[in-house]
């Protein structure tokens, strides 16, 4: 029975089950399509990797993207896990940087300290958010219109319309209706006040608008609301977030701008490793 190497990682913490999970197959070029997606519908993780050879004579490795329903052409916490499994395996890039191949093209990702930390994609959508919409996700977060203070289109990928709240604890206390806005994902992001006693200086949520209704910790959506709050004068160009509080996680993004680029790292932790059968 073939088997493939199986690593399960936990990304944007160095404290095991505070982070985000991701499954990480290598080896992966002879899966077809519909293999990956079965896979990544039986793990049942937001995310699921597969490591392959690249394509691109400038890539040191290619991977695929799967939540349990669909693949995705980026998104963060995989690509982070994705190359600390990669480099745990052995493998040394070509360059000072690694370069992943994925569904956008060419990601560049460094190593900063004991994290990595990746270059956000260019975004595929940006711009204003029309009323009517803007208007069905207050609805769906249960606010007052009014109590969002920013909204952007952000979409590097997952599809992410992007809102900010004036207040940690506004964020905290919101409970989305899932069925007022399916399939649209939005992220929250507000700043956090000294008396909140917290280590970070925002305080990000992930809605997603598929399977599981909100993401612990999401390097996408960090990524592109970086982008847009940096670019705008909203946000510092060097600062760390919280995610994942409500779901009982202690998420940490490390977001950086350096001249155009914005970098969003953390920290893997290795949960398990062994061998997967086909």
């Amino acid at each position: 029975m073939p088997t493939l190497k199986f690593n399960q990682v936990d990304v944007f913490t160095a404290v095991p089950f505070k982070g985000n999970p991701l499954a990480v197959l290598a080896g992966a070029d002879a899966l077809s399509d519909d293999e990956m997606q079965r896979i990544a519908n039986w793990t049942n993780l937001s995310e699921t990797t597969f490591l392959c050879s690249p394509t691109e004579p400038d890539a040191d490795y290619r991977v695929r993207i799967f939540t349990p329903a669909r693949e995705l052409p980026f998104a963060g916490h995989p690509t982070l896990g994705s190359c600390a499994v990669w480099l745990g395996l052995g493998n040394k890039p070509k360059r000072s940087h690694i370069v992943q191949q994925c569904g956008v093209g060419l990601v560049r990702i460094k190593q900063d300290g004991g994290r990595l930390a990746f270059a956000a994609p260019p975004q595929l959508k940006s711009g204003p958010v029309d009323a009517e919409l803007l208007s069905r996700i207050a609805k769906s977060l249960g606010v007052a219109p009014a109590a969002i203070k920013a909204s952007q289109w952000i979409d590097n990928g997952p599809g992410w319309v992007g809102v900010m709240l004036g207040s940690r604890a506004e964020v905290l206390a919101l409970k989305r209706e899932h069925a007022l806005l399916p399939g649209q994902p939005v992220g929250i992001v507000a700043p956090c006040d000294p008396r909140d006693g917290i280590d970070t200086q925002f305080e990000v949520r992930a809605f997603v608008g598929w399977g599981q209704t909100e993401d612990p910790v999401t390097g996408s959506l960090n990524a592109s609301l970086a982008q847009w709050l940096i670019a705008d004068g909203m946000l510092p160009s060097r600062y760390v977030a919280a995610q994942g509080t409500r779901l009982q996680r202690a998420g940490r993004v490390h977001v950086e701008r350096d001249g155009d680029t914005v970098w969003v790292g953390g920290a893997s932790v290795s949960c398990i490793r062994g061998e997967l059968a086909l």
